[in-house]
């Protein structure tokens, strides 16, 4: 039975309506993938930025931390270096104290007297030589040699051995001490520095920790005291 053309019309409809559904339908499929692609596209881009912005800032936390703990490591030194350079500044204070209290010992010369017959008998014991050099201030020779003859049979009986003793007329320590003796032996390659201020010195040293403590109160970082 032959088509009329009223059917074939009605076919060519109905097929161009099922390719158009299909078309569509393929449409819509595609534009679900490319948006389900696109969502997990942009999630990952997303994702990467929030990954790279928290390293960034977690990069940037630990730059502003390390940089306060060097601030605070720099003022905690300077602070220390000051509280030190203030110690020292006291203790040298106290020492040059100690200084003008010497000098005023050798401006009274029966303190001064008796201070110089302890410093030549101590030189030498610390000698023990038979002949020795005394040097001293050029305004002391009388002291020193009033105070050198007075320690010599002291020296003699103590050791039971002679001692010849001279006192250098040429070469004088300076004026500007506080004064003392530095004696030497014979070839004068061995010399015993009891000047006041040698003596100030050595005392400063042996006492300093307990300077130290008397001021500023024990180091608990401290475990031994020399």
């Amino acid at each position: 039975m032959a088509l009329t053309d009223a059917d074939v019309q009605k076919q060519i409809k109905h097929m161009m309506a099922f390719i158009e559904q299909e078309a569509k339908e393929k449409v819509e499929e595609i534009d679900a993938k490319a948006e389900e692609e696109f969502n997990i596209e942009k999630g990952r881009l997303v994702q990467t930025q929030r990954v790279k912005i928290m390293e960034y800032y977690e990069k940037k936390e630990k730059h502003i931390e390390q940089h306060k703990k060097i601030q605070m490591s720099n003022l905690m030194n300077q602070a220390r270096l000051k509280v030190l350079k203030a110690r020292d500044d006291m203790i040298m204070d106290l020492l040059n104290e100690a200084r003008q209290r010497l000098a005023a010992i050798a401006k009274d010369p029966a303190k001064y007297s008796t201070l110089l017959e302890g410093l030549v008998l101590q030189g030498f014991y610390q000698l023990l030589e038979p002949k020795v050099t005394i040097r001293c201030r050029q305004q002391d020779v009388e002291l020193v040699q009033a105070a050198a003859n007075k320690n010599i049979p002291v020296y003699k009986e103590a050791v039971k051995s002679n001692i010849v003793v001279k006192i250098d007329q040429e070469r004088f320590l300076p004026s500007e001490i506080c004064g003392g003796v530095e004696i030497y032996n014979d070839n004068g390659k061995i010399k015993v520095s009891n000047t006041l201020e040698s003596r100030l010195e050595l005392m400063a040293q042996q006492m300093m920790p307990e300077i130290r403590a008397n001021l500023f109160g024990a180091n608990p970082n401290r475990k031994f005291t020399d």
